[in-house]
């Protein structure tokens, strides 16, 4: 009976450290990763965009960019830029600016997030930016994932 009590022990530790890593990797696919266009104004070049960035996932990402499409007052559109965001450390906001030459802001009616080239960590899915997006906007443009 001593002895097979031995054996349960570890093979229970065993199932309860199985359990607690699928949990993590659970965890780590639930975070968000946030972008907030914060605001939008008139620069020498044309149009520079300011964005908050907020990574809530647990792994830190190396290299994040974003293909943007930017929509007129029309609903046509005006363009599509890829923003590079550099990198985002887990668990914290950065604020990114990107001017947009020859870009009136008043022409600018929306933003679509279309794509994510670039979402590099150790321990993320390729599609993880797209799949735990989350937009905001603070200023007239709206801002779609």
């Amino acid at each position: 009976m001593m002895h097979l009590s031995r054996m349960i022990v570890p093979v229970a530790f065993a199932f309860a450290l199985a359990a607690g890593g699928a949990a993590a990797q659970e965890a780590a696919s639930a975070g968000a990763l946030n972008i907030e266009l914060n605001e939008v104004v008139p620069s020498q070049k044309g149009c520079k965009l300011t964005f908050v960035a907020g990574n809530a996932f647990v792994q830190n990402l190396s290299k994040v960019s974003f293909e943007f499409v930017i929509f007129d007052q029309k609903g046509l559109v005006e363009r599509m830029a890829v923003l590079d965001f550099r990198d985002l450390p887990a668990g914290k906001t950065k604020v990114r600016q990107f001017d947009l030459p020859g870009t009136n802001c008043e022409a600018v009616k929306s933003l679509l997030i279309n794509d994510a080239p670039a979402c590099v960590g150790d321990g993320v899915e390729g599609d993880a930016c797209m799949k735990g997006l989350k937009t905001g906007s603070k200023s007239a443009v709206e801002l779609k994932g």
